[in-house]
């Protein structure tokens, strides 16, 4: 019998069946019922007392068959088929198919066994695994078409498999087309979601443990939708019962949970079943959706209790009240009119690109800004079905979504799709062996991805003193299973593939010589797609290295260091001192960096001027292998001093120093469009940047920041006391929002916030700057811009704004008044009004 989390393989895809609080409903007799735990933490018997069976519609279950004559589920059991022997019936001959039957819809209160979550039900048993558990990609994607096309409303999908294939992304979206809901469960590894749970239309299931938290084995990440239980007992071939656990069990308790709502309200969509699933969990980790938990616990009592929400995520109009969502997931929402904003926010769990697909009516455009860790903003447009790319850096990025047509009335669903794909890393185009990226010879630590179709990655690593060679490559997901392959020029090639998906590989050359060996990491050969997830490839090379900046033991012998340039040194003698010089031509933010130092090696890095009066110094840890010194430097010439608490010779320390001119003390604003309004107000001390000397313009500006900017260009000194349940007394901006709004420049939301994060519009900046100056609007004129009307809120004050020469539109004619302001934007403004 197949074991608790066993995995099975099979030619072509790595496939598993993921295995695996009292109840005390009153009209449940069956003996075995208070052993049904996992019953109590979903709810169940108060979810009986609306519903306790839906016979209106058939739900698959793809396994290895189902007991047939067994005298708990042959009541609830249709026609099935058998996949891998047609003439057959789907009799289970491993256990796991019967196992989640049971869960599903073991005949309730019939004073035998256990209760199925669904006391009546009509099950198809499709089997399309063999014995052992193991299948292949083909079978699968028949075994969905096979239920789809005979009826079914439901597939459970207790299985899976690391690789993404487009034959089954073809066959996830014919259920998809077709209104019929997949259910997965998301693998047991404690690793990434493995397919068919990670595509974007299946509804993806993690478990928990009796005590309600997610179990380490679950599988997790940013495709997971929701959790139920691990642990169940449940029916077992031989007209018998086990306790059985695993995501595999945890499954189809959702798969049950949206039968029993779909019979009450059978005029949904599939896609809205999923999102009333994912509306009525129970939240476990962080507000809103998480990695590990999804949307949270299956919650079958609210689910059948609680009316369905064509807007889950309202209220979001606002950046602070983003709602989170995955990367890489479909969800359904609404606009309540053309006013309506819609906020989401996600995290990126690698640089790469978010693309954003839309389900609307097609005479529905939606304007989308899009802001990620970098502070850039974004703005496109996007019609139904059509797909728009935004790159984004690791980490949170929000996307504010709007109908363009600001006017209309009414309601309008959407479907919003998001697909992640991972960053191109830095060596790239190096998918040949004549492309190969020269590495520095040296021992080093590299990160790289399989960003595209059939990507492979070459390095050339040029040894110049022999010595020995260590290779160790590992992967950060189990959806890589990565290969090795080490050669010497003109020598024969050695591959190396020793561990299965996610498992390290390493390999060691004793003795290496002066040449060029090459080293290629690629995924193994079924693997051909890209992949969300990382490899790490170490390099340690062992030789007797030599110091090609020696002598430079006095300031006199100091090596000059062009800017921006890395260079390498050893400390290999007692005593031994390392002297670099470098200029700085210009006022400069400058970094010192120094790395690759080998443990447990100290380096005292010491600064000097021209006049060598030392001015800095610092020294990193026993175990940190990289310092460094940054700050302000005027004009001039400087040296560095390097030594050490012991020598080393088998490893070289990097370094390099790089300057970035300042223009009024930043880096970041020469040649910007706004440079002179930045230094006006910069020089007033009416604006500042950031500690790293960047000010950041095409950032967008907050509330908290705008308001402070105004409060200081117009000296406000009264202030009023505050109480917004967001904003206290020790905010940085506190006392500036306080003066602003005894002026009547700002005020708060009707729920008593202020939402000091939340970007300004590029109205919202008109209208403060409108109200610092005095000025109410006028009624009369011209519209000054193409995309507001005589009912816009804002009309009177841009037609005197406008008149008045303090702002202007783009050239197009527009002014885009719900375009986030940039800091730049809202500088130049008031430049000009107070010029």
């Amino acid at each position: 019998m197949l074991k608790r989390n066993m995995f099975a393989s099979f030619t072509g895809l790595a496939l598993f069946l993921i295995c695996c609080g009292a109840v005390y409903a009153a009209d449940a007799d069956d003996p075995f019922y208070t052993k049904q735990t996992n019953l109590q933490l979903i709810h169940m018997n108060e979810a009986w007392d609306v519903s306790q069976g839906n016979t209106g519609m058939i739900i698959a279950i793809v396994d290895t068959g189902v007991q047939l004559s067994h005298s708990d589920l042959k009541g609830n059991l249709v026609k099935g088929v058998n996949l891998l022997a047609p003439s057959l019936p789907p009799e289970d001959d491993n256990g796991h198919g019967t196992n989640v039957a049971g869960v599903i819809g073991a005949m309730g209160n019939n004073d035998r066994g256990i209760a199925g979550m669904l006391w009546n039900a009509r099950m198809m048993p499709i089997k399309a695994l063999k014995a052992d558990g193991s299948g292949d990609e083909q079978m699968l994607g028949e075994a969905i078409r096979y239920a789809v096309d005979h009826g079914a409303r439901i597939v459970v999908l207790s299985l899976g498999l690391n690789k993404y294939s487009a034959y089954l992304s073809d066959i996830i979206r014919y259920a998809e087309e077709r209104d019929v809901l997949l259910v997965a469960a998301t693998g047991n590894e404690g690793n990434s979601v493995k397919y068919p749970a990670a595509y974007p239309t299946v509804l993806a299931v993690g478990g928990v443990g009796p005590n309600g938290k997610v179990d380490s084995r679950s599988n997790t990440g940013m495709e997971i939708d929701v959790v139920a239980p691990w642990n169940v007992f449940t029916t077992a071939i031989g007209d018998s019962y086990e306790a059985k656990d695993g995501t595999s069990m945890a499954a189809p308790q959702v798969a049950a949970a949206a039968a029993l709502a779909w019979g009450q309200r059978p005029d949904l969509k599939a896609y809205q079943i999923r999102q009333w699933i994912r509306q009525t969990a129970e939240d476990l980790g962080t507000k809103g959706w998480d990695t590990s938990t999804g949307y949270g616990l299956l919650r079958v009592d609210r689910l059948l209790k609680e009316p369905y929400r064509d807007d889950m995520y309202e209220p979001n109009d606002r950046k602070d009240q983003a709602a989170p969502i995955s990367p890489s997931k479909r969800v359904a929402a609404s606009f309540e009119g053309g006013t309506d904003v819609d906020w989401f926010r996600t995290d990126a769990p690698y640089d790469g690109t978010i693309n954003l697909t839309f389900d609307i009516d097609a005479g529905q455009t939606v304007n989308v800004q899009h802001t990620d860790a970098s502070g850039v903003l974004v703005s496109k447009s996007v019609q139904n079905g059509q797909t728009i790319p935004f790159k984004v850096t690791k980490g949170r990025s929000y996307f504010q979504l709007q109908l363009k047509d600001r006017n209309h009335s009414g309601a309008v669903p959407y479907q919003l799709t998001t697909f992640f794909e991972i960053y191109r890393d830095p060596f790239e185009d190096n998918d040949k062996q004549y492309k190969a990226f020269v590495l520095p010879a040296r021992s080093q630590t590299i990160k790289g991805t399989f960003h595209q179709y059939r990507d492979m990655d070459w390095f050339e690593f040029p040894v110049e003193q022999s010595g020995s060679l260590k290779l160790s490559l590992s992967v950060d997901t189990a959806r890589i299973d990565p290969v090795l392959l080490v050669q010497r020029q003109a020598e024969k090639s050695i591959t190396i593939d020793n561990g299965d998906d996610g498992e390290p590989e390493s390999y060691e050359i004793p003795e290496v010589f002066p040449g060029s060996y090459y080293f290629r990491v690629s995924n193994v050969k079924e693997y051909e797609n890209p992949i969300v997830g990382e490899y790490t490839l170490r390099i340690d090379y062992d030789a007797r290295l030599i110091d090609p900046n020696e002598p430079n033991d006095r300031s006199y012998q100091a090596t000059f260091m062009s800017l921006n340039t890395p260079y390498n040194g050893l400390l290999d003698r007692v005593g031994d001192t390392d002297w670099y010089q470098f200029r700085i031509a210009e006022e400069s933010y400058v970094q010192i960096g120094l790395k690759d130092i080998p443990s447990p090696v100290s380096i005292y890095m010491t600064l000097y001027d021209g006049t060598l009066k030392s001015i800095a110094s610092s020294m990193n840890g026993a175990y940190e292998d990289a310092q460094n010194l940054s700050g302000r430097f005027s004009p001039g010439t400087y040296y560095l001093k390097l030594s050490s608490n012991q020598t080393f010779n088998n490893r070289m320390y990097q370094l390099e120093v790089d300057a970035k001119p300042l223009t009024g003390g930043y880096t970041d604003i020469r040649n910007h469009w706004a440079v002179q309004s930045i230094l006006e107000l910069s020089g007033k001390r009416i604006i500042d940047g950031y500690d790293n000397y960047t000010f950041q313009p095409d950032r967008p500006i907050t509330r908290a920041e705008a308001t402070a900017v105004l409060s200081r260009a117009f000296g406000w000194e009264k202030q009023r006391t505050l109480a917004y349940s967001d904003l206290n007394s020790t905010h940085w901006a506190y006392s500036y929002i306080a003066k602003a709004a005894q002026a009547g420049i700002v005020d708060g939301y009707p729920d008593r916030t202020f939402a000091p994060d939340q970007p300004v519009t590029r109205m919202e900046m008109t209208a403060m700057l409108a109200r610092s100056m005095n000025k109410t609007g006028k009624l009369r004129g011209q519209l000054p811009f193409t995309d507001i009307d005589e009912n816009y809120w804002g009309a009177g004050l841009l037609k005197q704004m406008k008149a008045e020469g303090l702002i202007g539109g783009y050239n197009d004619g527009s002014f885009r008044p719900d375009q986030q302001a940039t800091r730049a934007e809202f500088v130049r403004l008031l430049a000009q009004a107070l010029s």
